[in-house]
């Protein structure tokens, strides 16, 4: 509940926090695990940190403290976002919270640089695996499919084990298909919006951003929703804390009221429970064969890789003068100093100096 209330600036920064919390604080897993718990989640469809807080809930409390840890994540951000629509719905217009935003970028580009630094140290295992996990980064950031590059990355892991240890059988990996279905052609009932975000949340791979590109194609395409109401959608995910899909509340709302919000969120996130319920019990048994293993670690360092190229494209997008630039130097000061204070008072931090050099 902590880690979604707190939680700004998307699945980057969220997995720095949880790492912080659960490796750092709480020692509830190795550092490894952790890891292995990352690439997990982006091999399968759905939010990477929404389901990162479903995997830690089934490590400490089975399937009770899965269900548990990802509503507890979820509930914030739906309660702010569904303010927000009703706020929108009445009023046709967001609030003004940009200089707020202004100085939170800066300092979560500080806390993603402590991560990597982090988990840099437990996933580079090899020179190998450092080579495949620059190779990643360039590859995101020329532009590759960031799915592509995952699994490219854990298919060549398997390929260097192999040719390691001289052996001529090359297993096959048949990653997950989901189809794309199209919904029924019917009034926009609450099922209809229900059916919809399910068909999203059970296909969309990727970062949080893919979600727009789905909304766009499903909703304003089909007349449903209109282009104003998708770009406030996505500013909506961006500065509200927890998971960038608590948009589909914002959306759900503007289709149909509470139920339509309901059914909205609920036809996003339910496919991320089943997906994490079906693969974190098979997690320790990929880790024990020595091929799924090499697979694992090609995979987690590739995460880290993908995580870095966002570093990339926020830094391009956010220091762009002087004031944004001392918060982050102010921010990356204080989180390498002070390596037990809790990463919220570097964020809120962020937040007060946006604001004060705002006015400057």
């Amino acid at each position: 509940m902590k880690l979604g209330i707190i939680g700004f600036g998307g699945p980057a920064v969220h997995i720095a926090l949880m790492e912080e919390e659960v490796v750092r604080k709480r020692a509830w897993m190795s550092g490894e695990h952790f890891l292995d718990l990352v690439g997990a989640t982006n091999l399968i469809p759905g939010p990477n940190s929404t389901e990162m807080t479903m995997h830690i809930g089934h490590e400490r409390a089975g399937w009770k403290g899965l269900v548990v840890a990802g509503c507890c994540f979820i509930f914030p951000a739906v309660i702010i976002t569904g303010i927000f629509a009703w706020l929108y719905q009445r009023y046709g217009q967001l609030p003004e919270v940009q200089p707020f935003i202004y100085g939170i970028k800066p300092a979560i580009i500080a806390v993603i640089i402590s991560l990597m630094i982090s988990l840099g140290r437990k996933a580079v295992k090899s020179v190998e695996l450092l080579v495949i996990g620059i190779l990643a980064a360039v590859a995101v950031l020329a532009g590759i499919n960031e799915v592509i590059v995952l699994f490219a990355g854990g298919l060549l892991g398997i390929v260097i084990y192999l040719l390691r240890h001289n052996n001529k059988t090359i297993p096959g990996i048949l990653p997950v298909i989901f189809l794309q279905i199209k919904s029924p052609e019917v009034h926009l009932s609450h099922f209809t919006i229900f059916f919809s975000f399910l068909k999203i949340g059970s296909i969309l791979y990727g970062s949080g951003y893919v979600l727009f590109a789905f909304l766009d194609a499903e909703f304003v395409s089909n007349g449903l929703l209109t282009k104003q109401q998708l770009v406030d959608a996505i500013a909506v995910g961006q500065f509200t804390p927890g998971p960038v899909f608590s948009s589909a509340t914002f959306v759900g709302w503007q289709l149909g009221g509470v139920p339509g919000a309901i059914a909205a969120t609920i036809g996003i996130f339910l496919p991320s429970f089943l997906f994490v319920a079906l693969l974190n019990p098979l997690i320790p048994a990929l880790r024990k064969s020595k091929i799924m293993s090499a697979f694992l670690d090609t995979v987690n360092i590739v995460s880290i890789a993908i995580i870095l190229s966002v570093i990339v494209e926020i830094g391009r997008e956010t220091l762009i003068d002087w004031r944004s630039i001392t918060i982050a130097v102010i921010s990356l000061i204080v989180t390498f100093y002070f390596k037990k204070l809790n990463t919220a008072f570097i964020i809120f931090g962020g937040a007060v100096l946006g604001y004060l050099l705002a006015m400057v």
